[in-house]
């Protein structure tokens, strides 16, 4: 089924916007919880994985970061069904109650000295559930706040969502920073890692009950047409699943490149210390934070695509250049220029890819639509970044991960300039 675009509405009613800002904020501790794991890979890593030297530690720590993504694909099948049938609102409750089990589990757990490899199989199960909740996640949150919003808004407000992302990631960085500020490394080896988990489950607890409290969206009441099943996404919809597929490879790989990874490899490979990394990255972070929305907002003036054109020719042209520059500097200050601007350029898919997603779908399968073949671009790439790249850097070939990436992103560049600016063919209708 096709819905037409009305002409614009005004912005959010305050029913609507306080929904929206209850979704955002919902959204920014899913990802805290997701990535307390990245920013505190360093300190557990010995404690689930004791054997081998650093980066063998890392490698197994990333692998299961890995396993994490690898269910995400499967919370995005189930909570897409569910978000499509019994709502978007239901679904955005059910992943969060996951995340928070997950990271309660993790914050608990023993080390392998205490319990041997049960350890690392209850981190890993752990993972698994949040890999299901962060799938889930995803797509019933990017489909609830695109259809809440008004049409003149809507790039403004999926650049508030990915800030919310980037928000969650700052703060679990920022929880790092404060624990590395008032306990030795000793105790954080021992101990203090677990209590950014405890923190994160503690919050996912109170966002449970902040979003039982919101409006489900009128797009979903309105819905017509048949129920949303696997099948009838791939048989009605191939063009629109193969895309999102494509504009996400580029996108989610350099992302948790100079996110998650750059952390690492500012430690092992340019040779800061861990604290001097921490606070590169969380710099950094806050600058692409406080853009992802400006980027937004410029989409609903000039289009969705050009955003997504530039993110692919800068990505290409520059991807080399800023990491062989990142792996040679041990100036501070360089380094925070060099992620800073990588994360400009990814700012010009960040701040669009939500809406993109969701402007391709019609209500019926829309929660599917942009679940599923995200999560599988998002296990294939994103997942996989921090385990290829420290793969390469054990084979000695630490260069040919920035040949792979920039490989990557030159194919989504070539969905960019294919595809329809969605937001002149948007099929989310205005209620």
């Amino acid at each position: 089924m096709t819905t037409t675009v009305a002409e614009a509405a005004a912005p959010a009613r305050p029913p609507r916007l306080r929904s929206i800002l209850a979704g955002c904020a919902g959204n920014l501790v899913e990802s805290f919880d997701w990535f307390v794991y990245a920013a505190f890979g360093l300190y557990f890593s010995e404690v689930f994985f004791p054997d081998g030297d650093r980066t063998t530690q890392l490698l197994n720590t990333a692998a299961v970061f890995g396993v994490g993504f690898l269910a995400r694909p499967v919370g995005a099948w189930l909570m897409g069904l569910y978000g499509d049938r019994v709502g978007r609102k239901a679904a955005m409750v059910a992943a969060v109650s996951l995340m928070s089990v997950g990271s309660l589990l993790i914050a608990i757990c023993p080390g392998e000295a205490q319990i041997g490899v049960a350890a690392p199989a209850i981190l890993v199960f752990a993972r698994i559930l949040q890999g299901i909740s962060m799938g889930g996640e995803y797509g019933a949150g990017a489909t609830y706040l695109a259809e809440m919003s008004s049409r003149h808004h809507r790039g403004f407000w999926s650049g508030i969502f990915y800030s919310t992302l980037i928000g969650g990631q700052l703060l679990a960085m920022g929880i790092l920073l404060i624990l590395n500020a008032v306990l030795d490394a000793e105790q954080m080896q021992a101990w203090g890692w677990r209590i950014g988990f405890l923190v994160g489950a503690v919050l996912a607890i109170t966002v449970f009950w902040l979003r039982r409290g919101m409006e489900e969206t009128p797009s979903f009441h309105a819905r017509t047409g048949p129920e949303a099943t696997t099948w009838g996404l791939i048989r009605s919809h191939p063009r629109e699943t193969l895309t999102v597929i494509g504009l996400t490879a580029g996108g989610t790989l350099c992302y948790y490149v100079y996110t998650t990874y750059s952390q690492k490899f500012l430690v092992n490979t340019s040779g800061f210390t861990k604290e001097q990394a921490n606070l590169i990255t969380a710099g950094a972070l806050a600058v692409f934070m406080f853009a992802t929305p400006a980027f937004g907002a410029l989409s609903d003036r000039i289009g969705r695509r050009p955003l997504l054109i530039a993110f692919g020719v800068l990505g290409v042209g520059l991807t080399w250049p800023i990491l062989s520059l990142l792996a040679g500097t041990r100036d501070a200050w360089t380094a925070f220029a060099l992620v800073t601007g990588a994360l400009l350029i990814q700012a010009c898919y960040s701040s669009v890819n939500a809406v993109v997603k969701a402007e391709l779908f019609p209500t019926a399968t829309r929660a599917l639509g942009v679940a599923l073949p995200y999560s599988i671009a998002n296990a294939l790439f994103g997942g996989t970044a921090e385990f290829v790249a420290l793969a390469f850097k054990q084979a000695g070939r630490e260069t040919a991960f920035f040949t792979y990436v920039t490989v990557v992103i030159a194919a989504s560049l070539v969905v960019y300039v294919t595809m329809a600016d969605t937001r002149r063919t948007s099929r989310i209708a205005e209620h």
